[in-house]
C-alpha cells in the first residue's frame, strides 16, 4: 500500500511507516491546502526525501479551490514544483483536485497544468473526481484514475459513470484514510482495509468478478509505483 505525506511532518511519518512495514511504501509532497510559504527550500526538502528507497511517488499535490486554505498562486507554485521533482526523480505524481459544488475551475486548471507540464510523468488522479465528459481526456494522457470510498455513496451516480469509462489498465482503488469511509461505515474514521468495499463496488459497476478487479488494480499499482 501507499501512505501519503502532505507536509514536512507527515512526509517523514510516511517514510517511517514504510521503513517499519515491508508492504508499505511512501509518497512525499506538499498538499495544496498547505501550500502557503512553499519555496525553493521546501521543494529541495521534498526532492531530497524523494530519493529515499521506500519513497515511490511525489505528492499529494495539485489544486484545491474548495477550502482556499492557501492562495491559489501559491498552490500553483507548489504544484508545478512537484511536477518538476517527479520528472527529475522518475517518480509518479499523486494529484489532489477539489472544486466548490458550483465550479469546475480546479479540475480545469489541474488538467491544463498536467497537460502542459507533466508529459512523460506518471500521473495518478487521487480520489478521482473527473466527470464522465473528462475521462477520455485523462485516459488520452495515460493518467491513472484512483477511486475512493465516495464511489459507494448513493448520490455518486456521475462518479460511478466515470469509473465505468476508465480504461482497465488505468484503474486504481484507495481509501483516502481516515477520510471518505465507504457507505457501510460512513461517518466513521476510514482505514485501509475498507479498500475492499471500494474495489467490490468498482467491480460491480464494471460487471466483472471481484477477483478480476483485484488482479487488475494490483497489476496497475505495481506498474504505476514500480513496487
Amino acid at each position: 500500500m501507499l501512505t501519503v505525506g502532505i507536509d514536512e511532518t507527515s512526509n517523514r511519518g510516511a517514510i517511517a511507516a514504510a521503513e517499519a512495514h515491508q508492504e508499505v511504501f511512501a509518497s512525499v509532497g506538499r498538499h495544496p491546502n498547505g501550500a502557503t510559504g512553499f519555496d525553493e527550500r521546501a521543494a529541495a526538502e521534498i526532492e531530497g526525501l524523494a530519493g529515499h528507497e521506500r519513497v515511490v511517488a511525489v505528492g499529494e499535490t495539485g489544486l484545491d479551490y474548495y477550502r482556499d486554505r492557501a492562495p491559489r498562486e501559491q498552490q500553483r507554485v507548489a504544484f508545478q514544483a512537484q511536477i518538476g521533482i517527479a520528472r527529475r526523480t522518475g517518480l509518479p505524481v499523486v494529484i489532489h483536485m477539489r472544486d466548490r459544488a458550483d465550479s469546475d475551475q480546479a479540475l480545469s486548471d489541474t488538467f491544463a497544468t498536467l497537460a502542459g507540464e507533466a508529459e512523460g510523468v506518471t500521473v495518478v488522479l487521487h480520489c478521482c473526481s473527473a466527470p464522465p465528459e473528462r475521462i477520455e481526456e485523462a485516459a488520452g494522457h495515460g493518467w491513472y484514475c484512483s477511486f475512493a470510498g465516495n464511489l459507494t455513496y448513493p448520490n455518486a451516480d456521475a462518479l460511478r459513470e466515470s469509473a465505468r469509462l476508465v480504461p482497465e489498465e488505468l484503474l486504481l482503488v484507495e481509501t483516502d484514510s481516515p477520510f471518505l469511509a465507504p457507505q457501510s461505515v460512513r461517518g466513521k474514521p476510514n482505514q485501509p482495509a475498507n479498500v475492499v468495499e471500494v474495489a467490490e463496488r468498482l467491480a460491480a459497476e464494471r460487471g466483472i468478478p471481484y477477483e478480476a478487479m483485484e488482479r487488475i488494480v494490483e497489476a496497475n499499482a505495481a506498474r504505476a509505483f514500480q513496487w
